[in-house]
């Protein structure tokens, strides 16, 4: 049952080529195998699946040579043909296409062939064309995916061979795609060499003679000083580093199939031959790079600044954007061109007819590009990257790699030095650590060859050793390592989790504390839900702002707001569990599981900004844990034995109240009354004798729920969790025999107002008569015919009894009196 929706929503999934990252390491383990490799050592492999640079890999397409071209006798457009398919006998073929001839080398789609257009297929099939038998299909560029065109078959060289798979003829190699969910912190693994790296640090001591290969990039040669533009950079804390150099004389065209093969196996759009490289180095080596249309450049020179407040710029989209005097620009002599790390602009950019290209490799502040990417609402390949922290010691490496491969695609020369700006070198973090510590953490006593070991695969330079530990120097593309603990971890994945053993002993101690355990009854109340088809669900406690606006009960201005936050989608704490149980059931919908029953335990936070002390930074903050249960959807499946029964809020209200007892606390001790609240069409709160709430339960107001694209009832209790332990403090567990009394009980049908409510006339009877009476339900509710109009009637039982004797009739009927009394007076009841 899919349940969980979007419970990791700060993990980034990166694609990765199996074949790709082969370039960068010599593994020969199957996709499958090296995905479990992964997961062990932190970089959590969600699906490995076999893919193809064209849908369907043209299986059962073969190359045919036409034989016979004759005029189809019942169609003025339609040919017969015979084609050679290599096999023995020719087949029959009725093709429309007008450029098809005899002696000429075509594709054929063979009977049983499935053929893709988009996410639609279609098989072909044995088949009568205007009366005449047609064994196959002779393809366009379109049909099998090759290309756009649709103006006639393909027609191939001669030198093609009949019987050939067209797979084979155009090189259709199979891959497999690895989906890696990469945490925030493992920046450095988001690109195939990154992942690469990780792997070769797992081989060195599994099997040393895997090994990572970095791509050369000795063949970088300056050719001329045609086209030098000098960069200055005017805000140096957002931008440390700017690396750039020009290139001449390049073609802007379709980008070769070797590199439009390895983006769409990812999942990016080929767009030109210029751009491509970009994108490819971006994904090879985790650096962002930016090409500029070196004509467009104003003035003939780059100036990295910030821009005045509210300053118009179109971007790469389309948007008219305002920018903000924060907002780190790159721009020519006068005006703007790209969001630095984030976005280019829209008349900056590469185009087909871009002859000189202005290539960017920097290193932007972190800070400042998340800032910049939330307030746009942008999240790209590169702000994910920068606004994590890229390398900066790497600027001219990735430069001299993507200017070579725009040279091997789009020729040109490299027509100035490279421009290097950095003010201030911003050098390798050192960390000490000690062998006590890495035994004591880890659990395990390691040789020092194998944390050696580790450490060098991993790249952390050995400044010096004793015999207690060592002081490291961390590349700077690891940004996550700042500690010792945070190189322990890295020792601990890379030899293994599963290699740490379980120790026979278990230290513990105990306690007694008098009081109600939080654990024990979360447990029971768990085991008592799940046992009732619930499941339980575990959502995120960041959540989206948006969700609060306007709202009355949980106002916007009460959120917890979280600084530099990942997205727009998780910029709040949740002030309530209600948005993360739609998102699941949102989230189940979507795939075809309507029928829900789900519940949650967490924590809500709250910011009052009246409680404010300036000695006291947290006391406007307040969290409170709580339980949220869900219903949506059919109480259970139709059958032959019953038909299909929709949930309901009283199915939600029994759960409740069942909770509440298996905790302790006797309904009749509590008070039910109407709730006002915008988060349901209609509610009840469930209140302490005081007032004090202990729960909330009702029917979804379905403009919230449609928020988030639920378009059925749902059905939400919210049961206030430390409030129910601080009133379970209170009850006290009393033991009586079973009364040797009868209990009697006695009826009114009452006529009311409409907006009388059952708890009104139940606080009233128990208010009463307190000793006697045990209990008041309602059998039946009546509204219709033969009723005044404003008016209801309500069929209510008593159960009374006294455990000392048995009850007179006359005892009976002045308890009903009173009550009959009390009903009129106070309500204006009438007996029916």
């Amino acid at each position: 049952m899919c349940i969980f929706a979007g419970l990791l929503k700060s993990l980034k999934t990166m694609n990765i080529s199996y074949n790709w990252l082969k370039q960068y390491i010599n593994v020969d383990i199957p996709a499958v195998e090296l995905g479990k490799v992964l997961t062990s050592i932190g970089l959590e492999v969600g699906s490995v699946e076999e893919v193809q640079t064209i849908k369907g890999g043209l299986e059962g397409i073969v190359i045919g040579e036409v034989l016979e071209c004759v005029a189809h006798e019942n169609s003025d457009h339609l040919h017969v043909t015979k084609v050679n398919l290599g096999t023995g006998e020719p087949v029959q073929i009725v093709c429309g296409a007008p450029n098809v001839a005899a002696g000429q080398k075509v594709v054929v789609a063979t009977v049983g062939t499935q053929l893709y257009n988009g996410e639609e297929s279609f098989t072909i099939k044995r088949s009568k064309i205007r009366g005449v038998e047609s064994m196959g299909m002779i393809c366009a560029e379109d049909e099998i995916g090759i290309g756009t065109s649709h103006d006639g078959i393909i027609v191939l060289p001669d030198t093609a061979q009949p019987g050939m798979t067209a797979s084979e003829y155009y090189n259709i190699k199979s891959d497999y795609l690895i989906e890696v969910d990469i945490t925030p912190n493992r920046v450095d693994a988001a690109s195939h060499f990154g992942v690469a790296r990780d792997l070769a640090a797992y081989f060195a001591l599994v099997d040393p003679s895997v090994q990572l290969s970095k791509p050369s990039v000795d063949a970088f040669k300056v050719q001329n000083q045609s086209l030098t533009i000098p960069v200055s950079i005017e805000n140096q804390n957002a931008c440390p580093r700017y690396s750039a150099v020009t290139i001449s004389n390049v073609t802007v065209a379709e980008s070769p199939d070797w590199l439009k093969n390895a983006l769409s196996t990812i999942g990016l759009r080929p767009i030109n031959n210029i751009v491509d490289c970009t994108n490819y180095v971006l994904h090879e080596m985790g650096q962002p790079l930016h090409a500029f249309d070196a004509d467009k450049i104003g003035g003939r020179q780059v100036r990295v600044r910030t821009m005045p407040e509210g300053t118009p710029f179109t971007t790469l989209d389309g948007i008219d954007r305002k920018l903000s005097e924060s907002d780190l620009m790159i721009c020519d002599a006068n005006h703007p061109m790209c969001i630095g790390g984030v976005f280019g602009g829209l008349t900056s950019g590469v185009t087909e007819a871009t002859k000189a290209v202005f290539l960017e490799s920097a290193y932007f502040n972190p800070v400042s590009i998340r800032k910049t990417a939330r307030r746009h609402g942008l999240n790209t390949d590169a702000s994910f990257r920068f606004e994590r922290g890229c390398d900066p010691s790497n600027t001219l490496y990735i430069l001299k790699r993507c200017a070579l491969l725009i040279q091997e695609v789009a020729g040109g020369e490299i027509s100035s030095e490279i421009i290097d700006v950095y003010p201030s070198e911003i050098k390798p973090k050192e960390v000490e650590i000690s062998i006590q510590k890495i035994h004591s953490l880890i659990g395990k006593k390691l040789e020092r060859q194998v944390i050696e070991t580790i450490l060098k695969a991993l790249e952390m330079e050995i400044l010096s050793s004793d015999e207690n530990g060592y002081t490291l120097r961390i590349p700077l593309y690891r940004v996550d390592v700042e500690r010792d603990v945070d190189v322990i971890e890295d020792i601990l994945r890379i030899y293994g989790y599963n290699n740490i053993e379980i120790g026979d002993k278990l230290l513990s101690n105990l306690s007694f504390v008098n009081k109600p355990d939080s654990h024990k009854l979360q447990q029971l109340i768990s085991e008592q839900l799940t046992a009732q088809g619930f499941n339980e669900i575990l959502n995120n406690s960041l959540t989206k702002g948006a969700y609060y606006e306007g709202l009355q009960q949980y106002p916007a201005e009460q959120n917890v707001k979280i600084i530099n936050a990942l997205s727009n989608d998780l910029n709040v704490m949740r002030q309530t569990l209600l948005f993360g149980g739609l998102e699941s059931i949102a989230y189940n919908i979507n795939r075809k599981n309507d029928d829900l029953k789900l519940y949650e335990f967490g924590s809500c936070y709250s910011f009052r900004s009246d409680t404010k002390k300036e000695e006291d930074a947290l006391a406007a903050y307040y969290e409170d844990f709580r339980l949220g249960i869900w219903l949506t959807g059919d109480k259970h499946a139709q059958s032959w034995a019953t038909p299909v029964q929709k949930t309901s809020v009283y199915e939600l209200k029994a759960y409740v109240e069942n909770i509440l007892r298996r905790t302790g606390i006797q309904i009749a001790t509590v008070q039910q009354k109407e709730e006002k609240s915008d988060l349901f069409s209609q509610a009840m709160s469930i209140n302490t004798r005081s007032g004090k709430p202990l729960a909330v339960y009702g029917i979804v107001n379905p403009g919230i729920a449609a928020r988030i694209d639920v378009d059925q009832p749902v059905y939400f209790a919210e049961i206030y969790w430390v409030a129910l332990l601080r009133e379970l403090r209170k009850q006290t567990v009393r033991y009586s025999e079973i009364p040797r009394f009868p209990a009697v009980r006695r009826d009114l049908a009452l006529l009311l107002d409409k907006q009388i409510t059952f708890a009104q006339l139940e606080k009233i009877a128990f208010d009463t008569e307190k000793k006697l009476l045990k209990s008041v339900s309602l059998f039946d509710v009546y509204e219709g015919k033969n009723l005044e109009t404003g008016k209801k009637s309500y069929a209510i039982s008593f159960i009374l009894q006294d455990e000392t004797k048995t009850l007179t009739d006359s005892q009976i009927d002045a308890i009903m009196k009173k009550l009959l009394s009390n009903f009129e007076n106070q309500l204006g009841a009438k007996l029916r």
